[in-house]
């Protein structure tokens, strides 16, 4: 029986230069987009109760809501403060708290919308044309957070695309030389686990609110361990010196 081939250059430190070039610049982008996914969430489900900085009520509010107020009260105390005056804020918050009467919305709440909000919301498609009347009066409704609809689309778009994003980044790992490889095995299967906690924390907090903890706890999982990934990656193509080995039959 023919012995199988020791293949000594199989590991991070040994790659050629264009191979090291494609990983690199694979896991350079990976972890620019990680970070700026980070921004992205403090930006946005950072400012849901209306201060900077994700907490635990930050992730009730996104998915569970805030049912003693309106989304639009949400935005105006929060995200979209800085898009209208304190006078017009309030001339919003007394509408929605009287119910959403069509007078004062044409009187009042119309042109406000119209100088403060129509630059965005009645031109870019991808968010809610709040120039509508039935658009707007949704959102002075009760805040019931994200709804079925919203969180079937980013789960399914989140599980495919996170799923390709972690499998490239673990077959590049595999190849990093003098680590066990047993806790190899769990680095490169931890983001895959944490990505499932993450979105079970949306649909959990969406009926229980204590489950956002699940939330942060997923993220912060999945990005740690995509961050240590990168890192020894890196360091092991371009600063380790060059080891005899085979990554994937090591011990």
């Amino acid at each position: 029986m023919a012995k199988e081939p020791d293949i000594k250059w199989l590991n991070l430190t040994r790659l050629g230069l264009p191979v090291k070039v494609l990983f690199t610049g694979y896991l350079i982008v990976i972890g620019i987009g990680l970070i700026i996914a980070g921004l992205q969430i403090l930006l946005t489900h950072g400012m849901a109760d209306g201060k900077f900085g994700v907490s635990v009520k930050d992730i009730i509010y996104s998915y569970y809501g805030n049912r003693e107020g309106s989304k639009l009260e949400k935005a105006l105390n929060g995200p979209m403060k800085q898009y209208a005056s304190p006078q017009e804020r309030a001339i919003l918050i007394e509408w929605v708290r009287k119910g959403a009467p069509d007078d004062m919305y044409e009187k009042m709440v119309k042109p406000i919308i119209q100088k403060n909000c129509a630059k965005c919301h009645g031109v870019i498609p991808s968010i809610p044309d709040l120039t509508k009347k039935e658009v707007l009066k949704e959102y002075a409704k009760v805040d019931t957070g994200a709804s079925i609809q919203q969180l079937t689309r980013l789960s399914h778009i989140h599980l495919f695309g996170m799923a390709f994003i972690f499998m490239l980044l673990g077959f590049v790992f595999s190849f990093a030389i003098g680590i066990n490889k047993i806790i190899k095995s769990i680095l490169i299967f931890t983001p895959f686990a944490f990505q499932l906690i993450d979105i079970a924390g949306w649909w959990l907090t969406k009926y229980i609110p204590e489950f956002a903890y699940l939330v942060i706890i997923g993220g912060f999982g999945y990005f740690t361990a995509s961050a240590i990934m990168i890192l020894i990656s890196l360091y092991q193509m371009w600063l380790m010196k060059p080891r005899d080995g085979n990554a994937w039959q090591e011990d």
